[in-house]
């Protein structure tokens, strides 16, 4: 596939796009792409062109987004519920991001490696994503499956395929191992609200100290805490992380699944987002490519 043509597909499907859609019930870059992939696009509406523009992602461009939404998709619905489990993405571990979190009664944490990727900087991302979490499991294409069951047979690391039919198959189940838990890096990815929940449970108090010593202070009591428990907690507090309105989430499109999930949508907006999926014309524009 050409680079504008990437390009344009990578545009389709992301936050920007979507919340475009949803607050003008248009869009150039979705329109633009109807007429480059959509063969006849006449008589359908939008759900339906957006299902054809998946179909090219899925078959001739299987980018990160892609595996992002599989995952989603087929372990926290299809295997998980919202309603138990919560999924995390792009979650800062010291110079690394975890592309995928899924926390139920535990946690793993997911590195993605499409077709598109090499495995340069994994050793690296995996050492790192032990330093919060106790799971980690490598989620790639089947052109890595020798080479990945090779590098991490004996290691604690899992691995999943995701297959040219759109299925995740497990080679692999990801082993627990916590020698590499650290809570001044579990401390970091918390947010302010989330490490003062943790703190009150431990010591019945927040530190009454300045502004400038707050911080300090606070990861010096959480890093008190033994690691177990702190490393419980951690995994509690994320799990409450993202709260999303089950009813209409359930009539989001296959497709749209992992987008509207982190877009914190209310629910005018899922109104608006399904009065245009009902629509069937795409309004002219200029091609953006």
């Amino acid at each position: 596939m050409s680079t504008d043509n990437s390009i344009l597909l990578n545009r389709v499907f992301t936050r920007n796009t979507l919340r475009e859609i949803v607050e003008r019930s248009y869009s150039d870059v979705f329109a633009t792409a109807i007429r480059r992939y959509v063969v006849d696009s006449s008589g359908k509406d939008n759900k339906q062109l957006l299902s054809e523009l998946y179909t090219v992602l899925k078959k001739e461009y299987r980018n990160e987004y892609y595996y992002k939404n599989t995952i989603l998709n087929k372990l926290l619905l299809g295997v998980h519920k919202p309603t138990t489990t919560t999924a995390l993405t792009e979650i800062s571990i010291g110079k690394s991001k975890a592309d995928f979190v899924l926390i139920n009664g535990r946690a793993v944490v997911y590195e993605i490696k499409t077709e598109l990727d090499n495995l340069d900087r994994l050793d690296t991302q995996i050492s790192n994503y032990f330093n919060a979490f106790t799971r980690v499991s490598v989620l790639a294409s089947e052109e890595y499956v020798d080479t990945l069951e090779k590098r991490l047979g004996n290691s604690p690391v899992g691995i999943c395929i995701l297959t040219k039919r759109g299925n995740i198959s497990e080679k692999k189940e990801p082993q627990e191992y916590t020698d590499k838990l650290n809570k001044d890096t579990m401390f970091r990815i918390l947010r302010k609200s989330e490490y003062e929940e943790i703190i009150i449970k431990h010591f019945g108090m927040l530190p009454d100290v300045s502004q400038f010593e707050y911080y300090r202070v606070c990861k010096r009591l959480f890093c008190e805490i033994k690691t177990d428990e702190v490393y419980t907690d951690f995994i509690s507090i994320l799990k409450k992380r993202v709260k999303i309105d089950i009813e209409p989430y359930k009539k989001i499109p296959y497709e749209l699944k992992f987008l509207v999930y982190f877009s914190d949508f209310k629910s005018d907006e899922y109104k608006k987002l399904q009065l245009f999926l009902e629509q069937k014309e795409v309004i002219p524009c200029t091609s953006l490519f």
